[in-house]
């Protein structure tokens, strides 16, 4: 009676022992988001539970624009980590870091068919550089315009702040007196100020300022953007210009026409005479003497 009453509760716990819970095989990194300075050292960390035994461990990475390559493979690094890299139990030390660095790292672990995996994404730190501003100096009042601002080696990616006549430009401009009356929207992420109709108001000095926490903001030279009316008096001056060459050109082919120039060109010039060919005078004896 009494092992019947300790069989099942034998079972619960050898099963409770053996049974391969959720947490078995596991993969773990104690820092999933790492920043460090352009050319300084890192570690990636990549933790494994014991029940792995003695693992095969693959290191991936995939760079901003998606691409993958390998790092760590077959108990090697890849040419472009094996004399900047070290290799543990406990992840990959980088003794040394480029920009082309940041991006995910993927540490792959497997026994068998246990298998687990862990991410790591890294940041290479580069302050920005002088952006490249696009200001134009002379608009049309009414006229959609663009500026543009970039700089291409910040990282983490740089954010763009606009400036007129030293002012921050805002997001909403209806939410900043000095800026009520005009109508455009500030992309911060990509640098683009935009004007969907540009008034008189929206005249001044124009400048771009990117930052990404790492080192100095930069600034691009400030461009005066002048907003002007439509010139109609050239515009029509310049039609009248045109008509009048083309009455003046008219005029001298008439001229000529009359004065017998365009005639006398097409008289001189020499008429075709059509010439019989020569009679072969041995092709014409032979025929007469058959």
């Amino acid at each position: 009676m009494v092992l019947r009453m300790f069989y099942p509760l034998c079972l619960i716990l050898i099963f409770g022992l053996t049974w391969p819970w959720s947490d078995a095989y596991e993969v773990t990194t104690d820092y999933p988001n790492v920043s460090v300075p352009e050319n300084g050292a890192v570690d990636l960390s990549c933790k494994y539970t014991g029940d792995f035994g003695s693992p095969r461990v693959v290191w991936k990475f995939r760079d901003e624009s998606g691409s993958h390559a390998l790092v760590y493979f077959d108990k090697k690094f890849t040419e472009n980590y094996k004399e900047r890299a070290d290799f543990s139990s406990k992840g990959i030390h980088l003794r040394t870091t480029t920009r082309a660095d940041t991006g995910k790292y993927t540490c792959e672990v497997s026994q068998g068919s246990r298998y687990s995996e862990v991410t790591v994404q890294l940041t290479i730190e580069v302050p920005p550089s002088v952006p490249s501003c696009e200001i134009p100096t002379s608009v049309t009042n009414g006229a959609t315009v663009k500026l543009t601002c970039f700089e291409p080696d910040g990282s983490p990616p740089s954010t763009y702040s606009w400036y007129k006549d030293d002012v921050l430009v805002p997001d909403d401009p209806k939410k900043a007196p000095a800026f009520v009356n005009s109508s455009f929207t500030n992309d911060r992420k990509i640098g683009v100020l935009t004007f969907s109709s540009v008034t008189h108001g929206d005249s001044g000095e124009y400048f771009c300022q990117a930052a990404n926490g790492i080192g100095e903001s930069q600034f691009c030279t400030a461009v005066r953007m002048e907003v002007s009316d439509v010139n109609v008096g050239g515009i029509v001056a310049a039609v009248i210009i045109v008509v009048l060459i083309l009455a003046l050109l008219g005029l001298g082919l008439w001229y000529a026409y009359r004065k017998g120039y365009i005639q006398k060109k097409i008289a001189s010039k020499p008429k075709a005479i059509y010439k019989q060919p020569p009679v072969d005078e041995t092709d014409d004896v032979s025929h007469k003497l058959n």
